[in-house]
């Protein structure tokens, strides 16, 4: 979780301190709701890896009612549309890019998915495997987008850059199988 000095050390009547996510936080805004990934965020250990398992399991749910193109409407409007509230969301919680806004990996791995499927269960769990990788470790380039962009658009940039790389990994594996 990273602090962002002019977030979190503003005392102002909107944000006196940096908030805990919590359920009753999530509950307080729609926007919320949607960028702690439907409670998914609020996870103690790992929300990242509890949000890219909720991306997964949705998608899974909702491919059979989807076409390629309503997927792909989908996320670039999540991806928009996300650039806004989480951005609301992590200043009103006071932190640059809190733990629990996992908005950003559900967009970012229902793209990895559509692009990867038809993939079998293994397929797509080696998939969850590298873009939870590259989305914890933060390699360069991650890391510089992670550490250079701000508000919204930076929590959302790194997760599409994260799933960039899954994606080309998974394209030079199967070019070599």
């Amino acid at each position: 979780m990273q602090t962002d000095p002019t977030l979190a050390g503003s005392a102002s009547p909107q944000n006196p301190k940096p908030r805990k996510a919590s359920a009753r936080f999530m509950l307080d805004h729609p926007l919320h709701i949607l960028s702690l990934g439907f409670g998914s965020g609020l996870s103690p250990i790992a929300p990242g890896t509890f949000g890219t398992l909720f991306a997964w399991v949705s998608f899974v749910l909702f491919n059979r009612h989807l076409t390629v193109a309503e997927w792909g409407a989908l996320i670039v409007v999540g991806f928009i549309a996300g650039c806004w509230f989480t951005g609301f969301t992590a200043k009103k919680m006071g932190i640059a890019d809190p733990s629990p806004v996992v908005w950003d990996e559900i967009v970012a791995f229902w793209l990895v998915l559509l692009l990867v499927t038809p993939a079998t269960f293994t397929g797509q769990l080696w998939a969850f495997i590298v873009f939870r990788f590259f989305d914890m470790v933060k390699p360069p380039p991650i890391r510089y987008f992670d550490r250079h962009l701000k508000g919204g658009f930076g929590i959302m940039f790194d997760d599409l850059v994260a799933a960039f790389f899954t994606l080309l990994v998974i394209a030079l594996w199967r070019m070599t199988v």
